[in-house]
């Protein structure tokens, strides 16, 4: 009887997940089709690639904001933590000179590093999700300004740096298709958070934490070491998304980084992953971050003005809010 109940409640899970993705594919269509009615530069191929570069950053942040999202927390700091990442990764090719393939690693891990300081401060220190993670915010953003000396880091004597993400290996196979490598970096790092989160202990005990924490520490799981690992694991995409963001601009932008985090967030919410924790994909995420670019994309080319282009996404993520609700209950 139990092992049924089980089954049945396994099912109707995956109708629920299936629905909100298709829910939230059908969306990012759905907005294809207007803008592309709307105006003839939309479809084009250059505005395309530009969105797919758009959404490189914001979607690997959003990659780490799901695994904390589904284990029932937030963090606020994702994006001065990329932008912290990306001046660590200038301190270490620029000034100290490292290689550039050690430097990338340098800045992933001093996102890693926040995020595991997040992760300890919430789990041991026991200080709720939301003002740890603010406090984490400010604390790089400071940091970012002091270790740069208020100024951008610029990568001019290191050029191939700029290669690794606005370069184009496609390009080089298939001419006139210049596909930025961000774009192929964000896929490599959704593959791989989609494996860390469906086929790990890591992703299994995220959606434990979530779904109920109190019984998954009486099951005898240590709920604040992965806690913690949750925290440093959305760190290390912050990171990631740093050296992304440095290459782009050829720079690391001390003072970049602000608001990052709430474009982050909409995207998690509208793919689909519950803010209450145990719920949530990662293919959810991407389709929810292409629908932020799409959305910005195709307001800007409308000569929307931007402060309603941000009413327009508040609205968005509400609706998604207000539907998972629905979902939740039915």
């Amino acid at each position: 009887m139990e092992a049924r109940v089980a089954q049945t409640q396994g099912r109707s899970l995956f109708r629920s997940d299936a629905v909100q993705k298709l829910m939230a594919f059908a969306g990012l269509i759905a907005l294809f089709i207007v803008f592309s009615l709307s105006s003839p530069n939309f479809l084009t191929l250059n505005n395309i690639i530009g969105i797919l570069l758009a959404t490189a950053v914001n979607g690997v942040l959003a990659l780490g904001a799901t695994f904390v999202i589904i284990a029932a927390g937030i963090d606020l700091s994702v994006g001065t933590v990329m932008t912290f990442s990306a001046v660590m990764t200038g301190v270490f090719v620029v000034y100290w000179g490292l290689p550039i393939p050690l430097g990338i690693v340098g800045g992933i891990l001093a996102g890693g590093l926040c995020g595991l300081v997040n992760g300890l401060v919430i789990s041991r220190m026991k200080v709720p999700p939301f003002i740890a993670t603010l406090g984490m915010l400010y604390a790089t953003r400071g940091l970012s300004l002091v270790i740069s000396g208020v100024k951008p880091i610029y990568f001019n004597d290191t050029p191939e740096f700029r290669d690794i993400a606005m370069g184009s290996v496609l390009g080089t196979l298939i001419p006139g298709l210049d596909i930025p490598n961000a774009v192929f970096i964000l896929f490599g790092a959704a593959i791989v958070a989609g494996l860390i989160l469906t086929r790990t202990v890591l992703g299994r005990y995220c959606f434990a934490i979530g779904s109920n924490e109190e019984a998954t520490r009486l099951s005898g799981v240590n709920v604040d070491g992965w806690k913690a690992a949750v925290y440093a694991l959305c760190g290390m995409f912050a990171g990631l998304g740093g050296v992304i963001m440095a290459s782009r601009l050829n720079s690391a932008q001390p003072a970049l980084g602000a608001g990052y985090e709430l474009d982050a967030i909409a995207a998690v919410v509208i793919g689909g992953t519950s803010l209450r924790g145990g719920e949530g994909t990662v293919l959810g995420t991407i389709i929810g971050a292409f629908i932020i670019s799409v959305l910005a994309n195709g307001l800007r080319i409308l000569s929307v003005p931007q402060e309603w282009q941000m009413v327009v996404t508040g609205a968005i993520v509400v609706l998604a809010v207000y539907a998972d609700i629905i979902r939740r209950r039915q």
